[in-house]
């Protein structure tokens, strides 16, 4: 995308030498370019398949890069099996009718997760299973790319069984007892789906192709827990805008950007309600009429996308992450105490949270994987390798064999009465609890919670005491009626979850 992109490996980006609405003078000129040659590629090449009949409509809708491999979209062999005592009549839910879209796009291919999507009723390794071995640290996870052979269609991902390829398939196993059940009951009927994601990608590279109208060389990412492994049904697609090489004042180019965006927006039949949020990151908040999708995009947070791809490879290197985190999720939502703009956790900050409980407990059930693999996460790499980088991590086999309830128990205990909040710091980059940094960010701040890249506090909206203590409280109340009840009812409504999803 970017023609003056530097050598692979090392950050694209320079420091950025001022303030103010610089951002479009700042943008590459339109100049010959790989993108350029990458598409005078596909345009001869599609002119040449439309004459012979095979396609009817161009391949190069939306601009693509040669060379990576295709990987068709396959719907998955079936659903995992209901737990005893949920209602098949409210797992069903009518699908909506894909076929009413406005416009016709080559829409990028995504799989069911295949070996990284290893069914959560797994809860110990099977037997005999051992282990696989580790890449020494500092060994690259395989070799990087060259940028012209990347397809950057935004997302970058053709398939999630590219994310991992050496991870085998795992048996089916039962989920244990009541409270398990619950929780991988809730999981299979709120994840999000296929169909979801694919209507997501299909909106993005409509707009991408709307947007390059404005900004030629620039890319819309798909991020967040679209892509991160831990979306429900329901969840809103978080989108980045990557518009040129460099960082972009996020006070005032970005504000600039999407107020350019929002009036284009207002003249899509197929865009509804663009509103301009003004935070520390702005995001323009709007809705797909076609697939009724809620969207949040914003320019140039690079960090988003680069943690995005980090949160996958948890998510899928071990079967029981997802049903825990996205069960929390659910749980701090109906709680009151899984809102930022009210002053509470983000969903961002609670994945952090329940990823280092995992990452400390006496027998891990996930790895650190920045200090594993440093080069598949490295902060420098170029961001369009970013989706490349965690492919050749193997899987990881914990010896831990707790079931999903013990998991969630354990997460209600740990921060309810084990951490020490006044003066410890979450890290999920060194899979510790380490000592607060004596600075402003950090000082007086109520939770600590380490962002794995920039290292800033990803809980900083925490900052009022009495916000602070409802979140111990229901964290503490909670860990109570769950360990009298040994019922997920008990702290959140299931079916009505289900229903509602």
């Amino acid at each position: 995308m970017f023609p003056s992109s530097s050598t692979v490996g090392f950050a694209p980006f320079p420091a950025r030498c001022a303030r103010g609405n610089t951002v479009l003078h700042a943008l590459p000129l339109p100049a010959v370019s790989l993108q350029h040659l990458a598409e005078s590629h596909f345009n001869m090449r599609n002119k040449r398949q439309v004459r012979s009949g095979f396609h009817s409509v161009p391949l190069n809708t939306v601009p693509r890069y040669p060379s990576s491999p295709h990987c068709d979209w396959n719907p998955a062999a079936g659903t995992a099996p209901l737990a005893p005592g949920i209602s098949p009549s409210i797992m069903t839910r009518k699908r909506r009718n894909d076929d009413h879209r406005p416009y016709d796009l080559k829409r990028q291919r995504f799989s069911s997760p295949g070996i990284y999507g290893r069914s959560p009723h797994m809860t110990s390794p099977p037997p005999g299973a051992r282990s696989a071995p580790r890449k020494p640290r500092g060994e690259s996870c395989q070799p990087r790319p060259d940028l012209r052979e990347l397809k950057q269609t935004g997302c970058t991902l053709t398939s999630r069984r590219d994310l991992c390829s050496s991870i085998p398939e795992c048996p089916l196993m039962p989920a244990g007892e009541k409270l398990s059940q619950q929780i991988l009951a809730l999981f299979h009927a709120c994840q999000q789906q296929n169909d979801d994601l694919e209507k997501k990608e299909c909106c993005r590279a409509q707009l991408q192709k709307e947007i390059r109208a404005l900004f030629p060389y620039s890319t819309v990412y798909l991020a967040g827990s679209t892509l991160n492994g831990f979306g429900s049904r329901n969840s809103d697609a978080d989108l980045c805008l990557v518009i040129k090489e460099g960082s972009v004042d996020q006070r005032t180019d970005a504000v600039y950007v999407l107020s350019l965006i929002r009036k284009l927006f207002y003249n899509l039949s197929y865009i509804d309600k663009p509103q301009l949020i003004r935070a520390k990151v702005p995001i323009l908040k709007f809705r797909d009429k076609v697939s009724g999708m809620e969207f949040d995009l914003n320019v140039n947070n690079i960090v988003g996308i680069r943690n995005t791809f980090l949160l996958r490879t948890y998510a899928y290197i071990e079967s029981r992450v997802r049903p825990v985190i996205l069960v929390i999720k659910k749980w701090a939502r109906y709680r009151g105490i899984n809102d930022a703009s009210r002053g509470t956790l983000s969903s961002y900050t609670l994945v952090l949270m329940v990823l280092h409980y995992l990452q400390t407990l006496p027998e891990p059930v996930v790895p650190c994987l920045q200090k594993d693999y440093p080069e598949c996460f490295s902060p420098s790499m170029d961001i369009h390798l970013v989706p490349e980088g965690p492919k050749g991590i193997p899987p990881f086999i914990s010896k831990n064999q707790s079931t999903l309830g013990d998991l969630f128990l354990g997460f209600l205990k740990y921060y309810a009465k084990d951490f020490n909040w006044e003066k410890l710091m979450i890290s999920v980059r060194e899979a510790d609890a380490l000592p607060k940094p004596n600075c402003r960010e950090w000082k007086d701040k109520f939770i600590c919670v380490e962002e794995p890249f920039d290292r800033s506090n990803t809980a900083r909206a925490v900052h009022e005491k009495v916000k602070f203590d409802a979140i111990k409280a229901e964290f503490t109340e909670s860990l109570r009626l769950l360990q009298l009840k040994k019922d997920l009812n008990a702290v959140l409504p299931v079916r009505a979850m289900i229903q509602e999803r």
